[in-house]
């Protein structure tokens, strides 16, 4: 059997692999389907003209342009293949590679079409070095990258070694009879194992795109997945921080009602209304300063959920009028000592904390004028407020629905200030809380 029985063969193959990657380039239009449809059609056409009886030297001319064009494509693959933009310095020496060729296409077609010097021995020594050079590139790459356990770099690797092998063959084959008869069998011929050799590497070159291809999908997928995690977690904390802030909100308002229920419920009404009597027949000049008091009182309770923040000044303006309320009902039980510092009467708390806080020392201690009841709100000079009250807790239990304190802590996680510090000391119960300082504050 001839060579030329099995030539058809490679060219369909060849040809039936150019049609499936074009296809596939146009679906894509990946860079590296188009170099590999571009690497595929020359060697398809350098197949096809073995088949035309052509002068020597215009043959060996277009198989000249065509197998060293591929060679460049070759190492255009190579670098995307092996990812060399990571390898600087191997990147660079495949581009000096790939101007020797060119240079080397440019004097051998000269060569060629103006000189008598392809007929020449010397001719045919001088090509034995460049085939030896260009097998010499394919076993460079082949030993650089053939541990490599990127599965693309393996298929390119493989690709390489296929051809390599296949001419080496050839260049051994050309070496022992440099004029080709077409008498010689065909695993005599050296076209033989060019062309196998190419088909071997198309194949592999084909597998390593798909693959890579695969591969780019899965992770695009993947990412896609992630990206979608991602925003799912982003709006699960968007509708967290909106379920917070509401539940903020919600807990404002009913510290709020709260605080009025527990001055307008029958039993402080009573008091109240009852101690206003007392003051109108006793001195009616101290009921009308009730009446002023007590209507400051409520206004700020109505007030109080226009802003989530108030100043320390507005606090204690509003804990005077309530604890009047309470000097007027207790007397002499109750005493509250105030020392605020000048700097922090523009620091910012929730408001009614200062009521919550006091209310809660009335409500849960002992009331007598032969144990009053002292209540100290302070500050220190690291931006704290302590509000404090001697320890004489009341024997008899005191109904309480415990949001007091818990929902000052909740306003300031939600501030994200550190929570209220609560302790008991020598006889004294002290919450101490953190101050906001406003820009103006800080900057002074």
């Amino acid at each position: 059997m001839t060579y030329e029985a099995w030539s058809p063969l490679f060219l369909g193959m060849v040809l039936a692999m150019l049609l499936a990657n074009s296809v596939q380039w146009f679906m894509y239009r990946e860079r590296i389907y188009g170099i590999y449809s571009v690497y595929t059609l020359i060697w398809a056409v350098y197949f096809t003209i073995n088949h035309f009886s052509l002068p020597y030297n215009i043959s060996n001319f277009y198989k000249l342009i065509l197998s060293y064009s591929g060679y460049i494509l070759y190492l255009e693959l190579a670098k995307i293949f092996l990812n060399l933009k990571d390898r600087p310095k191997f990147l660079r020496w495949v581009v000096v590679v790939q101007g020797m060729l060119v240079a080397y296409c440019v004097v051998k077609t000269y060569i060629y079409l103006f000189t008598n010097f392809w007929q020449t021995k010397l001719h045919t020594i001088l090509l034995q070095p460049v085939r030896f050079a260009l097998l010499s590139v394919g076993a460079y790459i082949v030993y650089s990258f053939f541990r490599s356990k990127d599965v693309v770099a393996r298929f390119f690797v493989a690709g390489t070694a296929s051809l390599l092998v296949n001419h080496a063959i050839t260049t051994l084959l050309l070496i022992r009879s440099p004029n080709i008869s077409v008498d010689l069998p065909f695993w005599q011929h050296p076209d033989l194992f060019i062309q196998t050799g190419v088909v071997l590497d198309l194949i592999f070159f084909s597998l390593g795109i798909s693959y890579r291809h695969r591969r780019e999908a899965v992770n695009k997928a993947v990412l896609e997945k992630d990206l979608e995690r991602e925003r799912e977690q982003h709006h699960r904390e968007f509708l967290e921080a909106d379920l917070a802030l509401r539940k903020m909100q919600q807990e404002k308002t009913e510290m709020q009602m709260r605080a009025l229920q527990s001055q307008i419920n029958p039993h402080f009404l009573f008091n109240g209304l009852n101690t206003l009597s007392s003051l109108i027949d006793e001195n009616p000049g101290q009921a009308g300063e009730f009446v002023d008091e007590l209507s400051k009182v409520y206004r700020y309770l109505l007030r109080s959920n226009e802003a989530e923040l108030t100043t320390l000044g507005v606090e204690l303006s509003f804990i005077n009028s309530y604890f009047h309320l309470l000097k007027t009902r207790f007397g002499g039980s109750v005493h509250l000592d105030v020392a605020i510092q000048e700097t922090y009467n523009d620091a910012l708390l929730p408001p009614l904390t200062l009521q919550l806080l006091v209310e809660n020392a009335v409500k849960h201690n002992v009331v007598l004028r032969q144990t009053p009841l002292h209540i100290r709100i302070r500050t220190t000079t690291d931006q704290q407020l302590i509000v404090e009250n001697t320890l004489q807790r009341k024997t008899i239990r005191v109904e309480s629905n415990g949001v007091g304190l818990s929902n000052i802590a909740d306003k300031y996680k939600l501030l994200n200030q550190p929570a209220p510090r609560i302790e008991e000391q020598n006889g004294w119960f002290r919450v101490t809380l953190p101050l906001l300082m406003p820009q103006s504050v800080i900057e002074s």
